[in-house]
């Protein structure tokens, strides 16, 4: 069996799942610390299905807590940021377009070096080393300690960044490097940041990895520990101290994973009512539609795997006004509506009031807000049905009618029937299709390079991705018969000589468990 956690901004949720069958499910309230929060809901799966920790195969965690500590700007390290691109690249240094707040946070450390590839693998310069140790002394005489090293298309060829990294940390080798050929992808500027995002990112990754895992061990439970991605696929506890941005956007790919899961449907619309926001998001192949540009976060244009979706201050701990202008949200009382709203005994009007007011949930005391004007109740309930209609417009690619899944404990907001919309599916345990989807989530392997296509072997260069595609899936823990490839997209750049296009593929499958080795305790890591 599995357990699958869902760290949300308002509530915990966790699930404990047996092939597709959901043997038990539990929802506590977030904790400040996260870790709290993880045990009480793993102890409430305890009490409500009684199970040996032993016969825990693998527990899956999605968490926002990285993107939030880079949108509050706590806990961040000191970073420089290393390119190299000389003699080119001048023009745009690295932090070009980052909000001040932020930069002075990290510091803002920047340094232009030599180095770099054109795009078919030709070098601009070749490495200073003399040059880079420079670089170091000044690290050191800074107290900096991480570095995100990019360099010019060091997706054709990272062995620059990784010789570079070998010189830096000859000098400071309790430097922590990380490597933009294996964050982003196309595009210098938006690789840099989310590489600069990430190594800011590390030392609150190993507090992070640590904390889960104590968690865990305090629950008695061994068994492997992984992190949901933005993409729906896994990795493990190890690999996120090393690529924390990795897991930005997993709360929102878990639940419309989950969704998929709940619902059979692959091709769907995906709306998450949470206690703080709503998302609605597009599956395809029964994964998230990623973005197809850059992604913002905090202010920094980053280019990343994200999946496409539409958010809006709208769930069930958001505060509901008696006056003009909009009368539900974007504020929350977020993990405190079981303080604050009136069904609890509080004294906050909130969207769960309404909904219990309407008869639409079961939740705390239901006489506390028998007195709310039944005008009041029709008008905040048309206004999220309305709120909610016009984002599943939106994120639909044509004209043609799309199936609608509800998830999410505020799903209880939502009406049987939507503006514009045919099919609503609201499946069995939507209140927690978000653990669900880190329960059930696979592992995944990607490329996204540029190719020199010749036109008479295109079929081969597409054939070679999708190979490539599916030995890193394998190699990331994905059973071999299970892995398929999900997505291959190829665009042709007309601005570059040689046929030149940048090619995706992405594949996916089954993680494999038998012979996994338990956690090691930690200090032995």
């Amino acid at each position: 069996m599995h357990i699958g956690i869902d760290v949300g901004g308002t509530n915990t949720d966790a699930v404990l799942v047996e092939g597709r069958r959901v043997l038990a499910e539990c929802k506590r309230t977030t904790t400040a610390d996260v870790t709290t929060g993880i045990v009480a809901a793993v102890g409430g799966l305890r009490a409500a299905h009684a199970f040996d920790a032993a016969s825990v195969r693998a527990v899956m965690i999605g968490t926002t807590h990285f993107v939030n500590a880079v949108v509050e700007g706590r806990g961040l390290a000191q970073t420089a940021a290393v390119r190299l691109g000389l003699p080119a690249t001048k023009a745009l240094p690295p932090f070009v377009d980052w909000p001040e707040r932020l930069r002075q946070v990290i510091g803002g450390h920047s340094y232009l070096c030599h180095g770099g590839y054109e795009y078919d693998g030709r070098l601009i310069s070749p490495l200073d080393e003399d040059e880079l140790r420079g670089v170091a002394a000044d690290i050191a005489a800074k107290g900096v300690r991480s570095v995100a090293i990019s360099s010019v298309f060091s997706l054709v060829n990272g062995d620059l960044e990784r010789r570079a990294a070998e010189v830096l940390t000859a000098e400071v080798p309790e430097l922590v490097v990380s490597f933009s050929h294996e964050i982003g992808r196309l595009g210098l500027l938006e690789r840099e940041n989310a590489t600069i995002i990430n190594a800011a990112l590390r030392e609150l990754a190993a507090q992070i990895a640590d904390g889960l895992t104590e968690s865990l061990t305090a629950q008695g439970i061994d068994a492997p520990l992984y992190l949901s991605q933005n993409d729906g696929t896994l990795m493990e506890i190890e690999y996120a101290r090393c690529y924390p941005v990795a897991t930005f956007s997993s709360g929102p790919t878990n639940s419309m994973r989950g969704g998929a899961f709940l619902s059979g449907l692959d091709d769907c619309v995906v709306v998450d009512v949470g206690g703080t926001t709503t998302d609605v998001g597009m599956l395809h192949n029964g994964f998230p539609r990623e973005a197809s540009s850059g992604v913002l976060i905090s202010g920094v244009r980053t280019n990343f795997r994200m999946p496409d979706v539409l958010s809006t201050g709208l769930g069930g701990g958001s505060l509901v006004r008696q006056g003009g202008g909009v009368p539900v949200g974007p504020d929350s009382v977020g993990f405190r509506l079981s303080d604050k709203a009136l069904v609890f005994g509080g004294d906050t009007l909130t969207a769960t009031d309404v909904a219990v007011a309407a008869g639409r949930a079961d939740i705390g005391d239901a006489s506390l807000v028998r007195h709310l004007d039944r005008a009041l109740v029709s008008s905040v309930l048309g206004h999220v049905s309305d709120r909610i209609a016009g984002l599943v417009d939106r994120m639909r690619a044509g004209s043609s009618p799309v199936p609608v899944v509800l998830v999410g404990g505020g799903s209880v907001l939502v009406p049987e029937e939507l503006a514009g919309v045919g099919e609503l599916v609201r499946p069995a345990h939507h209140g927690f299709a978000n653990a669900i989807g880190a329960a059930i989530a696979q592992v995944g392997g990607e490329v996204d390079r540029v190719f020199t296509i010749d036109p008479a072997r295109r079929g081969e260069v597409l054939d070679a991705a999708r190979q490539e595609a599916v030995d890193k899936a394998v190699a990331a823990g994905a059973r071999a018969g299970s892995v398929r490839v999900v997505e291959v997209e190829e665009i042709p750049l007309a601005y570059l000589p040689g046929n030149a296009s940048r090619v995706r593929a992405r594949a996916v499958g089954d993680l494999v468990l038998e012979g996994v080795a338990e956690r090691a305790p930690l200090g032995t890591r």
